[in-house]
């Protein structure tokens, strides 16, 4: 099978010459649910924004289903992975709900009718459907991050890139979304510290130090092994 996700040699450097990745090989199939983990300034949140080409490579190769992450394609590959942001304010900027999680299919040139059939499928998905007239910005932290993510369902994406889902969240909430997130059918890449989530919720686990990829196997198993842990810097 195809992997949905192709990665290679990826590097990247922010304008200060700092690098945040080097030579990034990396394959994702169709279905999988993958953590990204690593310590700050590993590169976990710059891999994730050239997924559909909010960064673009400097150096090496980023494909979506088979789609070079070009200008040509990115209409196409941007409706195809939905990027959820570590803070959800980031996201949410219209005055309604229903204008954030409309604001894609908008985007995309569908018909009004469409448009609102998508608004209400996704607000569904997340369990958010009397909240379309809401204001979003006076919503609860775990609320917005459920918002955040109908934005993206509803360009019915094959891929999830979610940046730290669980940060800020009280325990209740974060239960919540991870039984969220289990739920959903899409492919996921995951950038977090919450160990924990990582076991709950992905099968394979990618670890990244100094913007490379330093390990990468089934979640169990990296979990599971102290000397790991302790050796990339995760505990």
């Amino acid at each position: 099978m195809a992997p949905v996700i192709q990665i290679r040699d990826l590097s990247f450097a922010y304008p200060d010459g700092q690098p945040a990745l080097e030579d990034v090989c990396l394959d994702v199939q169709p279905g999988e649910k993958v953590a990204l983990v690593g310590p700050n300034g590993a590169g976990k949140s710059t891999l994730l924004l050239h997924l559909n080409g909010i960064l673009p490579a400097q150096r090496g190769s980023v494909q979506v289903a088979g789609m070079a992450l070009m200008a040509e394609n990115l209409p196409r590959v941007r409706s195809l992975v939905g990027l959820v942001f570590q803070n959800p304010d980031d996201q949410l900027f219209s005055p309604t709900v229903f204008d954030d999680v409309a604001f894609g299919p908008i985007y995309q040139g569908l018909p009004e009718e469409e448009v609102r059939s998508r608004v209400q499928e996704a607000l569904a998905a997340v369990g958010m459907e009397g909240y379309a007239g809401r204001a979003s910005h006076h919503l609860s932290v775990g609320e917005k991050k459920r918002i955040a993510l109908a934005t993206v369902l509803s360009m019915r994406p094959e891929v999830l890139a979610l940046d730290e889902p669980s940060a800020g969240l009280d325990p209740r909430a974060r239960r919540g979304l991870i039984a969220l997130l289990a739920s959903l059918p899409q492919t996921m890449l995951v950038a977090t510290h919450d160990l924990a989530l990582a076991r709950d919720l992905l099968s394979r686990t990618v670890v990244m130090n100094a913007g490379r990829i330093v390990a990468s196997g089934p979640t169990e198993a990296l979990l599971d092994d102290p000397g790991a842990l302790e050796q990339y810097g995760l505990v």
